[in-house]
């Protein structure tokens, strides 16, 4: 048996973005592990150690048994809490034992995929807590949207960027664009009938136009709205960190561009952030 057809994109974007981490930390220096992320509290190490945790959980190894330290400021929810564990855990690692066991879990991992045969449809348990279960598709591409997510953080810490229009970043994208129905009709709260186009520029370029039904519900397409209640124009990279909560609309408004309703265009910034 072979891996699913199905299955096979998200393991190859998996498989360069993961590889890409490991590229962009091997030469650090000792020091450069320490540079501060855009993810609240973490450092460079932080990240690294976060995707390794995460996959050894993926290969079905025993969380680490380990007790977080009271002042972790950035640590204010159970879920926060739960994935705090994998990164606390490795703080004290040299550069040399994160790229070792970076790259031995992806060997770990790298083998395991090319070795699944299940259905796209399998229950399996989601890594990061609660207890859920996901398709193993669904899974797999949570997994290349996560790691590539945290690629890019690990190289805008680094001043590398890169790999903005990866086979990760179009699997980033569709996840991204699937909760704007969500932002725009239920967390920004606006009106039916309302439409909101997101004219979208950079390595990755999309239009797209959500629209607020009758019953308040949103739907999103890639159709021109003649005369759109609201329209917002960014790069793709800073649409990448609003959605994914790494800055607020307001420290990055430079790179944003709103025509239309005003107070709807910055409703809907403010409740851009779709990832935990």
């Amino acid at each position: 048996m072979t891996v699913h057809p199905s299955l096979q994109p998200a393991i190859d974007a998996w498989t360069q973005s993961i590889e890409s981490v490991h590229e962009l930390v091997n030469p650090l220096a000792e020091s450069d592990w320490n540079r501060a992320t855009e993810c609240p509290g973490w450092s460079v190490r932080d990240v690294v150690s976060h995707i390794i945790g995460v996959e050894c959980e993926m290969l079905g190894e025993p969380r680490p048994i380990h007790t977080l330290p009271r002042d972790l400021r950035h640590v204010t929810d159970e879920f926060s809490r739960y994935i705090e564990v994998q990164v606390d855990v490795r703080r004290c690692h040299t550069a040399p034992e994160m790229t070792s066991e970076l790259d031995y879990t992806i060997i770990r991992r790298s083998r395991q995929l090319r070795n699944e045969h299940r259905s796209p449809q399998a229950a399996v348990r989601w890594p990061l807590g609660g207890g859920s279960e996901r398709t193993l598709e669904r899974t797999l591409a949570m997994r290349a949207f996560d790691v590539w997510a945290h690629e890019q953080d690990l190289r805008r810490a680094l001043g590398v960027p890169g790999n903005l229009d990866s086979p990760a970043a179009v699997i980033a994208r569709d996840m991204l664009l699937a909760a704007l129905p969500q932002v725009v009709a239920q967390d920004a709260g606006a009106r039916p009938g309302t439409t909101v186009a997101f004219d979208v520029h950079g390595p990755l370029e999309f239009l797209r136009t959500v629209r607020v039904g009758p019953q308040g519900r949103g739907t999103i397409d890639g159709s021109v709205s003649l005369g759109p209640t609201a329209t917002l124009i960014l790069d793709w990279e800073t649409y990448v960190r609003l959605a994914c909560g790494r800055v607020r609309a307001e420290t990055v408004a430079d790179r944003i561009k709103t025509e239309g309703d005003q107070e709807l265009a910055w409703s809907v910034l403010r409740e851009f952030a779709v990832t935990p």
